[in-house]
C-alpha cells in the first residue's frame, strides 16, 4: 500500500514537473508582431467604402470589422469544431490524424486547430517539418495564454489566404463576390470556408471546377454535421462559383489620394462624400466628354452650401493614364475663370452703394488707362440694366465697376472668401474678366457663400466645419441670386430658377458652369489639362448643359431660394435714388470733383449707438447725399452733412454714402 501510494505521490510530482515545464516553455515563447498591417481606406458618409489601397506589399488585405454569423459557424464547424473548448491544440484532432495516416499510409484529415493555422500564417512557416509543425503547437498555445477566442478569430478573418494577392475574408468578398462579408449566401461562405486549405489551387477565377468541387464538399459535410439544412446545401450547389475577380471600390480616386496625402499614417478617413451620387455624377463626367474627342477632359464638384460639405467631387472623366491625362485631378488645378467672377464684383458694387439691380449702366466702347477690353461678341448694347448687364455677361459695365471699386478690394474680398487667387504682378482691371488664375474646387466654394446670404466657409471633405466669415452684405447675396435665377437655360435644359454663370477663358481654353438652389452648388469646369486651347468652346454650350443634368442627378427638384431679406430695396428704376438711378465711373467722369469721405464714424471704429440712432457726417463730395445702411437706403437726397439714423444693433455694418455726382465712400463699424 505504501509503494503505491509513493508511485501515485512520484506521478502527481513528475505531472506537476511537466506541467510547470510546459507552462514555462509556453511562456518563453517568442511572439511574433500581432499589428498585421491592413489596407488604407477612405469611406463615404454612410461608411461605404470609396477606395482602398494595398498594404506595403502590394496585398490586399482589409481590415474586417464584422463578417456574416453563419460563416463563422460554418468555419468553425469544418475547421475546428472544439475551438471554443481546446488551449490551442486539440490532442482528440490530432490523435484521430495520425491513426488514419498510420491506416491509410497517407495524411487524410489534418489535426491543425484555427489557432495553429493562425500561428502558421503569422510567421509564414510551412506545414511539413516537424520543427515547423512544432512551433506552430508551441505559438498556438502562447497565442490562447495572450489573446481571446474572438481575438484568434479575427487574426484569421484578416490573414488567412485566399488566392493571388488577396488575404482575408473581407477582401476575398470584395473581390470574388462585390460585397462586404457581413451578408453571405451558404454556397458564397462554404467557397470561403474552402479555398485557404489550398489558395492557388482552389482559385475560382483560375480553376473554378476546383472551386466548386472543394465548396461542395464543405456544404455536404455542414449538412451532415447538421449546420446547414439539406435543401439549403442542395440549392447551394447549384449557385455557380464567380470565375473573375471584380474590381476593388475606386470612387473619388483623385478625393481620395487627396486626403490619404494629408494624413498619411491614418488607416481609416471618413469624408463627407455621397457614395451613391458620386457614383452617378462619375457616370456624368464620363457621357460628357464622350462625344469630343480624346483630349477634352471635365471636373465636377458638388457641395452642401448650408453644410459646406463636398457631396461628389470628381476630378476627371475617368481616373486613368490617357490623351485626357485622367490622373490629374482638375478640381485642384489653376485655370482662368473667365466671367464666373463678374457675380463677386456686382455684389461688391451693391454693397458699396455704387449700383443696384435696376441701376442703368453703359455698354459702350472704354478706354482705362490704356485698357480697352470688348465683349465676347464686339456688340455694344448701350445703356442696359445692371440686372441684363450680369444675365448678359457684359464686360465693359463690370470693368466700370471694377475700376471705381479698385481692383485691390475684388482680390481681398476673393481672399476673405476663402479663393486662392494667384496672379502675376499687381491686380488689374482684367482680373474682372478672368485674368487670374483659381480652382474650380475653390469658385464652387465662392459661389456656395452666394448662396449662403455672403457668409464664406470652407468646403470640407473630412472634419468639423469651420466656422465663417461675412464677405459681403445678405442683401447684395441675395440680388445677386436673383439675378443669375433669371438666366435663360441652355437650349433641352428644364426650366427652372437655377441661379447659375458660364464663363469661358481667354482662347477658349476653359469653359465654366456654376449654379446652386436653395441646398446645392455645383460647379463645371470642361477644357484640355494641358492648357492648349478647344477652338469653338464656350460654356454656356459646353459646360452648361452638363451642370443642368448634375442638378436632375442630385435630386428630382430644384430647393427653392430663400426670399429676399427684409431690408432689400425693391423698387425699380424710377423709385430709386437719384444717384443710383444710373452708374457713373467716379474716376473716368468726376476725377476733378472732390470725393465724399465717411467722416463720421470713421472706417473700423467701434461706436456706441446713442438713444436716438447713429450719427452720420460726411467731408467733401457734393450734396445732396444718400446714406446707405448694409446697402439700404436709410437717408435719400439729404442737404445736410449730418443726420441721424435708426439702425438695428450691435454688431458689424457697413455705412455708404452717395453724392449728388455718384461718387461714394464707405465705412465698416462695429455698433455697440
Amino acid at each position: 500500500m505504501t509503494g503505491r501510494l509513493f508511485a501515485l505521490a512520484l506521478a502527481l510530482w513528475l505531472g506537476a514537473v511537466a506541467r510547470d515545464a510546459g507552462d514555462a516553455w509556453i511562456d518563453a515563447t517568442v511572439l511574433p508582431d500581432l499589428g498585421v498591417e491592413t489596407s488604407v481606406e477612405v469611406l463615404a458618409r454612410d461608411g461605404r467604402l470609396l477606395r482602398a489601397y494595398t498594404v506595403a506589399d502590394g496585398r490586399w488585405r482589409m481590415a474586417v470589422d464584422a463578417v456574416d454569423p453563419r460563416f463563422a459557424a460554418m468555419l468553425i464547424a469544418y475547421e475546428d469544431k472544439r475551438f471554443h473548448s481546446h488551449s490551442g491544440v486539440d490532442i482528440r484532432a490530432a490523435l484521430r490524424a495520425v491513426a488514419q495516416a498510420v491506416r491509410h499510409g497517407q495524411v487524410v484529415s489534418g489535426g491543425s486547430t484555427l489557432t495553429m493555422q493562425v500561428a502558421r500564417l503569422l510567421e509564414d512557416s510551412g506545414t511539413g517539418q516537424l520543427a515547423g509543425k512544432l512551433r506552430q503547437v508551441r505559438l498556438a498555445l502562447a497565442l490562447e495564454q495572450h489573446l481571446s477566442k474572438q481575438q484568434i478569430l479575427q487574426l484569421y478573418y484578416l490573414i488567412a489566404p485566399y488566392g493571388g494577392n488577396l488575404e482575408g475574408v473581407r477582401a476575398a468578398s470584395l473581390a470574388y463576390f462585390g460585397k462586404e462579408p457581413t451578408r453571405l449566401t451558404p454556397a458564397q461562405s462554404a467557397l470561403l470556408v474552402a479555398l485557404p486549405q489550398a489558395p492557388e489551387a482552389r482559385r475560382p477565377d483560375r480553376a473554378p471546377d476546383t472551386a466548386t468541387l472543394a465548396r461542395d464538399k464543405v456544404l455536404t459535410r455542414l449538412a451532415a454535421a447538421g449546420v446547414i439544412a439539406p435543401d439549403q446545401a442542395q440549392a447551394a450547389r447549384r449557385e455557380a462559383v464567380p470565375t473573375l475577380r471584380k474590381a476593388f471600390p475606386a470612387l473619388a480616386p483623385h478625393l481620395a489620394d487627396r486626403v490619404v496625402r494629408a494624413a498619411p499614417d491614418t488607416a481609416l478617413h471618413r469624408t463627407t462624400i455621397d457614395a451613391a451620387l458620386q457614383s452617378r455624377i462619375e457616370s456624368l463626367a464620363a457621357e460628357a466628354v464622350a462625344a469630343h474627342g480624346d483630349r477634352l477632359q471635365v471636373a465636377i464638384v458638388v457641395a452642401d452650401h448650408r453644410t459646406a460639405e463636398v457631396l461628389a467631387s470628381v476630378g476627371s472623366a475617368a481616373y486613368r493614364a490617357d490623351l485626357r491625362q485622367g490622373f490629374v485631378d482638375m478640381t485642384r488645378a489653376y485655370r482662368s475663370p473667365g466671367s464666373t467672377l463678374k457675380p463677386l464684383v456686382y455684389a461688391l458694387a451693391f454693397d458699396e452703394g455704387l449700383a443696384h439691380p435696376e441701376t442703368l449702366i453703359e455698354d459702350r466702347p472704354m478706354d482705362f488707362g490704356g485698357y480697352a477690353p470688348q465683349n465676347f461678341d464686339k456688340i455694344f448694347r448701350g445703356m442696359v440694366r445692371v440686372r441684363e448687364a450680369l444675365q448678359l455677361s457684359l464686360n465693359l459695365p463690370v470693368v466700370a465697376l471694377t475700376d471705381a471699386l479698385g481692383p485691390a478690394k475684388l482680390m481681398s474680398a476673393l481672399r476673405r472668401a476663402g479663393v486662392d487667387a494667384r496672379l502675376r504682378g499687381k491686380p488689374g482691371l482684367a482680373v474682372a474678366l478672368g485674368g487670374v488664375g483659381v480652382t474650380l474646387e475653390d469658385m464652387v466654394g465662392l459661389y456656395a457663400m452666394i448662396a449662403r446670404g455672403g457668409v464664406a466657409r470652407p468646403l470640407r471633405v473630412t472634419g468639423a466645419g469651420a466656422d465663417g466669415a461675412r464677405v459681403m452684405s445678405r442683401v447684395a447675396a441675395w440680388q445677386v441670386a436673383d439675378i443669375l435665377s433669371g438666366m435663360a437655360p441652355p437650349v433641352g435644359a428644364p426650366v427652372n430658377r437655377l441661379a447659375y454663370k458660364t464663363g469661358t477663358s481667354y482662347g477658349h481654353r476653359d469653359a465654366w458652369a456654376i449654379g446652386f438652389d436653395g441646398a446645392h452648388v455645383v460647379g463645371v469646369w470642361m477644357g484640355r489639362a494641358d492648357g492648349t486651347p478647344v477652338p469653338g468652346v464656350f460654356g454656356g454650350d459646353l459646360a452648361a448643359p452638363v451642370l443642368f443634368q448634375a442638378f436632375a442627378r442630385i435630386k428630382r427638384d430644384l430647393t427653392p431660394l430663400p426670399s429676399p431679406p427684409a431690408s432689400a430695396l425693391m423698387v425699380g428704376n424710377a423709385a430709386l435714388p437719384q444717384p443710383l438711378r444710373q452708374f457713373r465711373s467716379r474716376n473716368a467722369v468726376f476725377a476733378a470733383v472732390d470725393a465724399p469721405v465717411v467722416a463720421f464714424p470713421p472706417d473700423g471704429a467701434e461706436v456706441e449707438l446713442m438713444e436716438d440712432g447713429l450719427l452720420l457726417r460726411v467731408q467733401g463730395g457734393v450734396g445732396p447725399f444718400t446714406w446707405l445702411v448694409d446697402g439700404r437706403p436709410v437717408v435719400v437726397a439729404e442737404r445736410s452733412r449730418a443726420s441721424v439714423v435708426q439702425v438695428t444693433g450691435p454688431g458689424f455694418v457697413a455705412v455708404s454714402v452717395i453724392d449728388g455726382t455718384g461718387q461714394s465712400a464707405q465705412a465698416h463699424v462695429r455698433l455697440r
